[in-house]
């Protein structure tokens, strides 16, 4: 627990390479045409500095900055952006109130943690679909990612996305 706020995981940092943050995107996208979502998705560092982006034809322009900082969100606190929103809702009027007055800061859901092994390394939001739609996108770039490492025993081997 942070203080006498809301419990924050502890994880490591560590870097995510261009071409897996590309993988997750790809993946994003993908999903996204396929079902035929109009979205932004955003893939950060653990920094929150943004790596990829892209955003399908007709998307409202004001999901550009909310799938950025979705993802922000996420990579900041080590959560999935739900599970903040949860958070926040169950937390006290002063937390919740001094939270949400903080610039960028997405408590809903479309944003997850990228993780290799036990490290941080960035983190990816969508926005512009509904909130589960959002937070499907997500998963499938989150997903990809996943499929980029290969575990060996205790140590996190990265491998080529295709």
């Amino acid at each position: 627990m942070s203080g006498n706020g809301i419990p924050l995981p502890r994880i490591r940092s560590g870097d995510l390479p261009l071409e897996m943050a590309q993988a997750a995107m790809d993946a994003a996208v993908a999903y996204a045409i396929s079902r035929a979502l109009q979205v932004s998705i955003a893939v950060v560092d653990s920094g929150g500095h943004l790596l990829t982006f892209a955003r399908v034809s007709g998307t409202p322009w004001h999901s550009i900055d909310l799938a950025i900082d979705k993802a922000r969100t996420s990579a900041s606190f080590a959560l999935p952006s739900s599970t903040l929103a949860d958070m926040v809702d169950s937390a006290s009027e002063r937390i919740r109130m001094n939270l949400m007055l903080r610039p960028d800061i997405i408590a809903m859901g479309g944003a997850f943690p990228l993780l290799l092994g036990d490290r941080l390394v960035g983190a990816i939001g969508v926005s512009g679909a509904s909130e589960e739609e959002d937070m499907d996108c997500a998963n499938a770039g989150r997903e990809a990612i996943a499929q980029c490492v290969q575990p060996l025993e205790s140590n996190v081997q990265e491998k080529a996305c295709d």
